[in-house]
Order: C-alpha cells, then sequence, then structure tokens
C-alpha cells in the first residue's frame, strides 16, 4: 500500500508539473528591455525558441529590419558580426520548423511574437528568425483590405482588438503567431522608429545583448 501511494503521487506530481509550465522570455536591448510570454499552443516554435534561448544563441544578434508601425524583425546569425550596410536578412540554420499557424486563436495584433520565412508552399518558419508586431490601428476599410489581401476572413472580435489597439492583419493565416509581447512594447516602438537605410536596416545599429528564458514552476517563475 505504502509503495502504491508513492506510485499514485509522483505521477500526480508529473501531471501537475506538465501543466503547470509555461515560458518567459526577457529580451534585453541597447534601447531597452522587452519580456514576451509563449504560446504552449505552438509547442514546435516555443521548444525551438527555448532551445535556441538557452544556448544564448541570440546573444548579439541585431535588429536588422525595422518598419514604423509595422514590426521589428531579428535572428539572423549573420548579424552578429555584420558591418555597417551589409545587407542581411538572409542567415538561417539548416532546418525549417512547420507551421503551427492558426490564426482563429493567435493573430497579429499587436505585440504578436511571430516567426518570419522564406516564401515556401508549406509556410514553414525559420529556424531563428523572428519579429514583434508594433502594428498600427485598423479600421473597417483597412480590415476588409487585409481579408482580401490574406484571403482569410478576420473573426469579429479580432477585427475589435485590431481597431482599438492596432496590429498587422495582413499577415494572418500567412505566418505561425507563437508568443506575445508582456511589457515592453514602447521599446519595439522606438526601435521600429530609428532611421534606417532603403531595406528597412536602422542606420545605428541595434542589438540583443542577451535574451533568457523564464519558467514557470507552479506558482513560481525562476
Amino acid at each position: 500500500m505504502k509503495y502504491k501511494l508513492l506510485f499514485l503521487s509522483t505521477v500526480l506530481l508529473v501531471s501537475i508539473l506538465s501543466q503547470g509550465q509555461t515560458y518567459r522570455i526577457c529580451i534585453q536591448t541597447t534601447k531597452g528591455k522587452i519580456k514576451l510570454e509563449l504560446y504552449d499552443g505552438t509547442p514546435r516554435h516555443r521548444d525551438n525558441f527555448v532551445k535556441l534561448a538557452k544556448s544564448h544563441f541570440y546573444d548579439g544578434v541585431l535588429f536588422h529590419r525595422v518598419i514604423p508601425q509595422f514590426m521589428v524583425q531579428a535572428g539572423d546569425p549573420d548579424s552578429k558580426n555584420a558591418k555597417k550596410g551589409d545587407s542581411l536578412g538572409d542567415g538561417d540554420l539548416k532546418y525549417r520548423i512547420p507551421a503551427e499557424i492558426m490564426p482563429d486563436k493567435y493573430y497579429h495584433k499587436r505585440g504578436a511574437l511571430g516567426a518570419a520565412r522564406e516564401d515556401n508552399p508549406g509556410k514553414e518558419s525559420s529556424a531563428v528568425q523572428f519579429y514583434i508586431v508594433t502594428g498600427k490601428i485598423q479600421t473597417d476599410s483597412s480590415l476588409t483590405k487585409s481579408e482580401k489581401r490574406s484571403k482569410y476572413t478576420i473573426p469579429s472580435e479580432h477585427k475589435e482588438v485590431y481597431k482599438k489597439i492596432g496590429g498587422a492583419p495582413h499577415l494572418d493565416n500567412g505566418y505561425t503567431v507563437f508568443g506575445e509581447v508582456l511589457s515592453g512594447i514602447s521599446v519595439a516602438d522606438s526601435i521600429a522608429a530609428v532611421k534606417r537605410d532603403a531595406r528597412n536596416r536602422p542606420y545605428d545599429d541595434i542589438r540583443i545583448v542577451k535574451l533568457r528564458v523564464k519558467r514557470k514552476f507552479l506558482f513560481w517563475w525562476w
């Protein structure tokens, strides 16, 4: 009986722990700090991002593409040692992540964390490059245009969010959204607003100093 109770207690503890774990990310940039939460509903992207973060892969990479009222993009490994004026955006690892596109649940509202990608039939994501949506306030007219462009009908509740806080609805159903900003969206705004060249690379480098994982254990983050 004692061993049976011990076994059941162990099973219960494992079950509780598996349900109580989620991940947050802290990005320290040369412009300030951005905190993110990763969605458990996109496990492939979540686990890949956590793996890279734990290996300190992102430390030193640049925000190589920034567009005001749209998004800021980072993750190109070639950017770590790039010289001013170098063309960036093609750096990657030798694999892609299968798409986890669920626009009815995870969409491109302001603060969304998305996986960048090159054009491919399966909409598979880059292994490393990501973007944070800063976006702009939408109108009924602009939302209709986005629906035509993406060939996706935006749910009415999402439209209200887009009209209230903004976003990039034309990306819905095209790219995987796998997290969102918890704090520091103003930092992303400041990054998006810097002067940039014709390829949307900032003239003055904006770097990720470090990117770290925080994990939830029951009620605690560590």
